[in-house]
């Protein structure tokens, strides 16, 4: 990586690739975030995947980062610029969730997920947009409008991290962090052609994650390598009093867990996870994948998921039932947009009337259908008790492999305003990423190949909770032994 000192190359560099030229002294992490602050300024004005950036405090940080280097400062993450998506809080940072109800929000504190890249010297560049509140599969969502594909900008980079993803495959970050509730880490990832982690549910504190799903949501890395993956993910997992969900498991050393090696690796596919529907090119992909897999040593091992059809329909009722109840703290008097009303109930309905997007009123409707009297045990409750049984279809596969392997979503980036109209039809979008959220696995999305229109195509790994170190072996070995990942979108 030698006299890789000018822009463009500086700007190619993932998150392993900034801490050696860092350590080896190649570069000041001045010259690195200058070099990423001119990238977005580029690019960025078209590509839209910042809501904001901070250059003056940025820069100011990465001054200070190059003094504690020149003073002995060994922190893992020093001096290297990172994205954040903008549903997670950022202390003086204007923090929206891709929401009109939000906009001039300034939290008063950090979220535990920044706080720990914060403290690992990490430098933040900006907030990436987002699908409002999360509640989206493609960005279109945001009020502040949509972000394109760096591949194709007629398509749209997935959601509801496309921001995230846009900014890390367009160079504007080596790494960016982005929240998965039901796919969010992981679609946009394998759109973009890049690496998304969802940790397991426990895994990553959610304190000053901006509430959709409590049960369903987790903070993960998107990256241009699984290596990068591993390392951010070690910097942000761990247990947090302010996060009684986190659990206190010790924090392994991921990276150690890349050796390439897999042999005797069982690989589970799951025959609920090709069915008709998928794009043929994505079947091929990823069937051609498997095969590659086996070559590596892994064995390939037929399972059934028998309730893998109903994880849709259990999702989407969880899901806006919590964000029914998350969402009623929007009243327009504690903080956020306020709009004038004769009475306190006509305030409320001025403020969320104004304030949220369709689609959260669509999901905060929906949930409060399926939570009121008549109807909790009819909808609500019985689709926490098939939540169980998916749970359980997991835990009997996890008996006889390894990890799971399937697509990361049935087809490639679909066109812009091509779904947004049609629910179900963006919803099925999530039909292979869901589960992993209502089970608390963790699930990793890699580059696999491209379809005929130049767009990438991902398949996921699933692995058990807390079986990350086995997911992310599985990925760098296919990642490796493969050439997909040394292809960039041309901007």
């Amino acid at each position: 990586m030698t006299g890789r000192n000018d822009t463009e190359q500086l700007t190619t560099l993932g998150v392993v690739d900034c801490r050696d030229g860092l350590a080896g002294g190649r570069f000041s992490s001045v010259d690195l975030t200058q070099a990423f602050l001119q990238r977005i300024d580029q690019v960025d004005g078209r590509l839209h995947a910042f809501l904001r950036t901070t250059p003056a405090r940025a820069l100011e940080a990465a001054a200070e980062a190059d003094r504690a280097r020149a003073a002995g400062d060994l922190r893992p993450l020093l001096g290297i610029p990172l994205a954040i998506k903008d549903v997670l809080m950022t202390t003086g940072i204007e923090t929206t969730a891709g929401s009109r109800i939000l906009e001039g929000f300034v939290p008063p504190y950090c979220a535990t997920a920044v706080e720990k890249l914060n403290s690992a010297g990490a430098i933040i560049l900006g907030k990436t947009n987002t699908d409002e509140f999360a509640m989206g599969s493609s960005t279109e969502n945001s009020a502040y409008g949509p972000t394109l594909n760096p591949w194709n900008f007629e398509r749209v980079p997935g959601g509801s991290s496309g921001g995230s993803a846009a900014a890390v495959a367009a160079n504007e970050a080596p790494a960016a962090l982005g929240t998965d509730t039901g796919g969010s880490v992981r679609q946009p990832a394998s759109f973009c052609g890049i690496v998304g982690l969802k940790p397991s549910y426990g895994r990553v504190s959610r304190y000053g994650l901006i509430a959709y799903g409590s049960s369903l949501d987790q903070v993960g890395p998107i990256t241009r390598s699984v290596a990068d993956a591993a390392l951010l993910l070690e910097v942000i997992a761990g247990a947090d009093q302010r996060d009684s969900t986190t659990m206190p498991e010790d924090v392994p050393d991921f990276s150690s867990a890349l050796t390439g090696d897999i042999s005797g690796l069982r690989i589970g596919i799951p025959q609920e996870y090709f069915v008709e529907g998928i794009q043929p090119e994505v079947e091929k992909a990823v069937r051609s994948a498997i095969e590659h897999f086996a070559s590596l040593g892994a064995e390939i091992v037929p399972i059934s998921l028998p309730n893998a059809e109903l994880a849709l329909p259990v999702y989407y009722l969880v899901v806006t039932a919590e964000a029914s109840a998350n969402l009623a703290r929007y009243d327009g008097i504690r903080f956020g947009l306020s709009a004038d009303g004769e009475t306190v109930f006509d305030h409320f309905r001025q403020t969320r009337g104004a304030g949220f997007g369709p689609e959260v009123k669509r999901r905060i409707m929906l949930g409060t259908y399926a939570l009121s009297a008549g109807y909790y045990d009819a909808y609500y409750l019985k689709a926490q008790q098939v939540r169980t049984m998916i749970r359980q279809d997991f835990d009997r596969a996890f008996s006889q492999v390894d990890v799971l392997l399937s697509p990361t979503s049935p087809t490639t980036a679909f066109r812009i305003g091509e779904k947004v109209d049609d629910p179900l039809a963006m919803i099925l979008t999530d039909i292979f990423t869901t589960s992993a959220n209502l089970a608390g696995l963790c699930g990793i999305s890699v580059p696999c190949g491209f379809d005929g229109d130049d767009l990438p195509i991902g398949l996921q790994l699933i692995g058990p909770p807390f079986g990350e170190e086995k997911i992310l072996a599985a990925a760098y070995a296919y990642e490796q032994s493969t050439d997909w990942r040394l292809r960039r979108p041309k901007l």
